[in-house]
């Protein structure tokens, strides 16, 4: 499998989505950045928030695009054009309707399920869905019509905290995924509980 040197974090940007489910993927590569003491920057050519961070013995570039979730794409491949980078070798953090708050799966190819920003990704891509994922469980409202309302709604004070361990439990399996220990990785990350 090929090495993963870049981390993309989905959301919307604005701070009236900051705290939004949806927002789930930023919140990870925020944490990721707050981790090895280093802060996102604007950067133009990337359509987002930029900034390249060392895990363990490796490089690694963390994107927040700037654009909507939904045009995420765009920084996503101005990100690869430039870095040359193939799809294997990023990873998208995003929300995931189909998993509890307090789980968080990885996986690497597959459809959008659904999600926009990853059908954005794919398009922008060339049809590629090879990319990794790293799906952070935010439930479900139970009914496909307010699914809207939902991702773009604030979670509870316990639904987030466990939404904030699963993105922990994310970080603490990191160093095996970028070092292409994907079975660890998915092993320890797959059987966390809260």
């Amino acid at each position: 499998m090929s090495q993963v040197t870049a981390i993309i974090g989905l959301g919307n940007p604005g701070p009236e989505y900051a705290t939004t489910r949806h927002n789930a993927g930023f919140w990870l590569v925020d944490a990721i950045a707050g981790s090895v003491h280093s802060e996102l920057r604007p950067e133009k050519k990337f359509l987002g928030h930029y900034a390249k961070v060392r895990i363990g013995d490796q490089d690694v570039h963390l994107l927040k695009p700037a654009t909507f979730m939904n045009r995420s794409g765009a920084a996503v491949a101005a990100l690869s054009q430039f870095f040359k980078l193939a799809p294997e070798n990023l990873l998208v953090a995003h929300d995931e309707l189909d998993l509890p708050p307090g789980q968080a799966r990885y996986k690497t190819g597959g459809g959008h399920g659904g999600h926009n920003g990853l059908r954005d990704i794919a398009s922008a891509l060339g049809n590629q869905k090879q990319f990794h994922r790293v799906r952070i469980g935010v439930g479900h409202p139970g009914d496909a019509r307010q699914v809207t309302n939902y991702v773009l709604g604030r979670a509870g004070k316990e639904e987030q905290a466990a939404i904030e361990r699963a993105i922990e439990e994310c970080q603490a399996t990191l160093p095996m995924a970028l070092a292409g220990d994907w079975a660890k990785a998915m092993n320890q990350l797959h059987s966390f509980k809260l």
